[in-house]
C-alpha cells in the first residue's frame, strides 16, 4: 500500500493544516445560507424562492470568480513552491484585472435590469417582484464578494488560511444578526422581509472585504502586494496564464452557465421544486464541506509538490486524495439519509414541497458517492497539476451534451418524478468521476511550468 498511497505523516499534517480551516470557513458560509433559508422560510415559499432565484446570479458570478481565482492559484501555488515571487505577483495582477472588468459588468446588469435577471429563472410575478427588492440592496456585493473571494484563494495558496477563517466567523454572526434584525424588524428596525436579507448580506460582505483585502494589501509580507502593483507589466507571464488559468475560468464559467440552465429548468417546474432544491442544495453543502476543504487543499499541495520538482510524489498524493474522496463520499451519502428528516422539518413548507425535498435527498445520496471523488480530482489534484484544458473539455462534454439535455427531457418531455429529474441533471458527476480516475492513472495530468527566476 505504501507504494500507492502516501504514508508520510508530514503529508497528512500539511493536509489537515490547510484543509481544516478551509472546511470550517465553508461550514460557516453554509451555516449563513441555511439560516437565511430558515428565516426567509418563515415568511413563506415566495420569499424563500425569490431570494434563492435572485442568488442564482450571485452564484453564477461566484463561480466565475472561483474560476479566475482557482486558475490563478494553480500558478500561484507552483510559483510559491519554486520561490518565484515576482511571477506569483504577476499572476495575482492578471487575476485582479479580469475580476474588476467582470464584476463591473455584473454590477451594471443588476442596476439596469434586475427584473430581467429574475425572469431568466422564474415566470412567477410575485417571486420576480420580491427578487427585485433583494437586488436593490445587494448590487455592491458583486465587486465586494469578488475581490474578497479571489484574495481568499490567494492567501490559501500561500498557506495563509487562518485570516479568512477568522473573518468568516465574524461575518457569520454579523450576517445572522443583521438578517434577524432587518427581515423581521427587531430592535426598532423596520420589518423589510426579503429586502432585509439583502441588507444583511451587504453588511457582512463589507466586513469581509475590509478585513481580508485590507490584510492582504497592508499586513501580508509573503507576497507584499500593493495597490500600485495592479499596473505592473505582466506580458511575459500571459502565455502561461492563458494556457493554465483561462481553461479553468472557461470550465467554471460553463459550470456557472450550466447551473443557470438547471435553475431555469427548476424554476419552470414551480416554486415547490425550487424551494425543495434550495433545501437539498444546502444539505449537500453541509454534508460535503470536508470534501471541499480536501479538494482545495489537494490543489494547493499538488502545486507545491510539483513546484519542488517531486513528480512521483505528486502522483502518489493523487491516489491518496482519491481514496479520501471515496471514503468521505460514502460517509456523506449515509449522513444525508440520517439528517434529511430533521432538516426538512425545520422549514415552513407545503406537503408537496416536503415530499419533493425527500425525493431529491434520496437522489443526492446516490450522486454524492461519485461527486466527491470527482471534486477531489477536478477541483484538486488534476487542476493543481495544470491539466486544466482536459478538465474544460470534460465539463463541456458531460454537462452540456449529457446532463442538461437529459434534465430537460426528464422534466418537460417525459415528465418523470423529481427523483429521476435530479438524477438526470446530475449524471455528469458519475461520468466525470470515471473519466478523471482514468486520467489520474495515466500520469498525463502533470503539466510543466517554468520558473522565471
Amino acid at each position: 500500500m505504501d507504494k500507492i498511497f502516501v504514508s508520510d505523516k508530514s503529508f497528512y499534517r500539511k493536509l489537515v493544516t490547510i484543509a481544516l480551516p478551509i472546511t470550517l470557513q465553508n461550514l460557516i458560509t453554509i451555516g449563513v445560507n441555511m439560516m437565511d433559508n430558515i428565516m426567509l422560510g418563515k415568511l413563506g415559499e415566495v420569499a424563500m424562492s425569490a431570494a434563492s432565484q435572485a442568488n442564482q446570479v450571485f452564484s453564477l458570478f461566484q463561480i466565475f470568480c472561483m474560476g479566475m481565482g482557482m486558475g490563478a492559484s494553480v500558478l500561484i501555488a507552483r510559483f510559491y513552491g519554486m520561490k518565484d515571487f515576482i511571477s506569483l505577483k504577476k499572476s495575482i495582477t492578471i487575476m485582479y484585472r479580469m475580476l474588476l472588468v467582470l464584476g463591473s459588468m455584473f454590477t451594471l446588469a443588476a442596476i439596469i435590469m434586475p427584473g430581467t435577471l429574475m425572469a431568466i429563472y422564474t415566470k412567477e410575478a410575485a417571486v420576480i417582484a420580491e427578487g427585485i427588492r433583494y437586488y436593490k440592496w445587494t448590487v455592491p456585493c458583486f465587486l465586494l464578494q469578488g475581490l474578497t473571494l479571489t484574495t481568499t484563494i490567494v492567501l490559501r495558496s500561500i498557506g495563509k488560511v487562518k485570516v479568512p477563517l477568522y473573518t468568516s466567523i465574524g461575518a457569520f454572526f454579523i450576517n445572522i444578526g443583521a438578517n434577524y434584525t432587518f427581515i423581521f424588524g427587531k430592535f426598532g428596525a423596520p420589518a423589510m422581509g426579503v429586502a432585509g436579507a439583502g441588507l444583511g448580506t451587504l453588511i457582512s460582505r463589507i466586513f469581509e472585504f475590509t478585513v481580508i483585502v485590507g490584510y492582504f494589501l497592508t499586513k501580508d509580507k509573503v507576497v507584499s502586494y500593493k495597490i500600485s502593483d495592479i499596473a505592473m507589466k505582466c506580458g511575459d507571464l500571459l502565455p502561461d496564464y492563458v494556457r493554465i488559468s483561462v481553461p479553468v475560468f472557461i470550465s467554471d464559467a460553463l459550470l456557472g452557465f450550466g447551473n443557470t440552465a438547471v435553475a431555469m429548468v427548476y424554476g419552470r417546474l414551480g416554486s415547490s421544486f425550487v424551494s425543495a432544491n434550495s433545501i437539498t442544495a444546502i444539505t449537500q453543502q453541509l454534508t460535503t464541506v470536508v470534501i471541499q476543504g480536501i479538494a482545495n487543499a489537494s490543489s494547493i499541495i499538488t502545486g507545491h509538490t510539483l513546484g519542488e520538482g517531486k513528480t512521483e510524489q505528486a502522483q502518489k498524493q493523487g491516489y491518496t486524495f482519491l481514496a479520501l474522496g471515496v471514503i468521505f463520499g460514502a460517509v456523506s451519502a449515509l449522513l444525508i439519509q440520517i439528517i434529511k428528516a430533521p432538516i426538512i422539518g425545520f422549514y415552513n413548507i407545503s406537503e408537496e414541497t416536503r415530499e419533493i425535498a425527500f425525493r431529491l435527498m434520496n437522489a443526492l445520496s446516490i450522486i454524492l458517492i461519485f461527486q466527491t471523488s470527482n471534486s477531489i480530482l477536478t477541483k484538486g489534484v488534476l487542476r493543481g497539476g495544470g491539466d486544466t484544458k482536459f478538465l474544460m473539455i470534460a465539463d463541456i462534454l458531460f454537462l452540456w451534451i449529457v446532463s442538461i439535455p437529459l434534465g430537460v427531457l426528464a422534466g418537460f418531455v417525459w415528465h418523470l418524478p423529481a427523483f429521476w429529474i435530479y438524477i438526470c441533471i446530475r449524471i455528469d458527476q458519475i461520468i466525470k468521476a470515471v473519466w478523471c480516475v482514468s486520467r489520474l492513472r495515466s500520469g498525463k495530468w502533470i503539466k510543466k511550468i517554468e520558473s522565471r527566476n
